[in-house]
């Protein structure tokens, strides 16, 4: 499948080990980076979405996406664990949860850009998920350095998933992120409690993406 990210925040705090253990199948080994873990809350929007081979069907190519995610590895090898991915088309929503057994679920979600700033809002149809915001780039894109926080939250190449206690992978291939430094102010966030974490009562580290191109290859079994 190809898909291309435009506009992402991401909004990264740290959390404790022992708050995401219980919430992340044991499978799974969780990540950390200096003895934490961390979670991010992901606004975006997509398009040109299509199957390799297809063009891209109307009303399906194109659609605003929120995730919150958390970093865990299988047999070495780091990669992304979702606790819940929000979008506003319900056939994608179906779709995914059906190919990639992952957590999606159908909001009512709203993208504005403002010249060089994203007004963005999500509300997940049933339970209290919720998401408003406004966010902008501060600084020029900059390729993170390994070993740096920033490339460590983002520069991961698979997503997880299990089902039926078997663990899964997905492939996901693109360039290295062309990473801004950013700003947000984040007026609702709901996201995180909604998968019964807390986020500590500080600032998020924030980096913003202004597009991406991606391409992601079925789930595999690797257990």
């Amino acid at each position: 499948m190809a898909q291309t990210w435009h506009d992402l925040l991401f909004a990264h705090w740290p959390v404790p080990v022992s708050v995401l253990r219980p919430l992340v199948p044991s499978n799974l080994e969780l990540h950390t980076y200096e003895g934490e873990c961390w979670l991010a809350v992901t606004p975006f929007h997509m398009s040109d979405i299509h199957a390799r081979g297809l063009p891209p069907l109307p009303g399906l190519s194109r659609f605003p996406e929120l995730n919150v995610r958390t970093y865990v590895s299988f047999a070495d090898k780091p990669g992304v664990y979702f606790f819940s991915l929000d979008a506003a088309n319900s056939l994608a929503v179906l779709a995914a949860r059906w190919l990639y057994a992952l957590p999606y679920f159908k909001a009512e979600m709203r993208v504005e850009m403002r010249e060089d700033e994203v007004a963005y809002s999500s509300r997940r149809r049933k339970g209290n998920s919720e998401f408003r915001g406004r966010y902008h780039p501060v600084r020029e894109v900059e390729l993170r350095q390994p070993g740096s926080l920033a490339h460590w939250l983002t520069e991961r190449y698979c997503l997880y998933s299990v089902s039926r206690n078997h663990v899964y992978r997905a492939e996901i291939h693109h360039i290295p992120w062309p990473l801004q430094d950013a700003e947000a102010e984040i007026t609702t966030n709901t996201m995180a409690e909604s998968a019964g974490i807390t986020l500590p009562q500080t600032a998020p580290i924030l980096h913003f993406a202004r597009y991406l191109e991606v391409l992601i290859w079925p789930l595999r079994r690797v257990e």
